[in-house]
């Protein structure tokens, strides 16, 4: 199960911004639209329905195993866009985001 990170969610005064968009995590049949941002050490999503639970998620880049494309999916299963990315985890941890541009993500995000 994942847990939400209850320190600072958003990236450090210290780190600068790469990039940031609007986005949707999907975790099975739920979803929370939210803030995707990146900088250099850090993937953040800040959801903008706190009480979902879903996020918010601070993700080390040095912890990432893998980045790919993958399916938005409506009620879990049914593939509705392929404007997502999945960023897996060294630990196995799956985070998957709806987003725009989801190529550029994958290029900002591969190792």
């Amino acid at each position: 199960m994942r847990e939400s990170l209850t320190a600072q969610q958003s990236p450090t005064m210290q780190e600068s911004l790469i990039r940031s968009a609007i986005a949707t995590v999907q975790d099975g049949v739920a979803r929370a639209d939210g803030q995707l941002s990146v900088t250099e050490q850090l993937v953040c999503f800040s959801p903008y329905n706190k009480t979902l639970g879903l996020g918010p998620y601070q993700l080390q880049r040095k912890d990432i195993a893998k980045v790919e494309s993958c399916w938005g999916k409506g009620g879990g299963i049914l593939p509705v866009t392929s404007d997502a990315i999945k960023i897996t985890l060294i630990d196995g941890s799956e985070y998957q985001f709806i987003l725009a541009s989801p190529q550029e993500w994958l290029n900002l995000l591969s190792h």
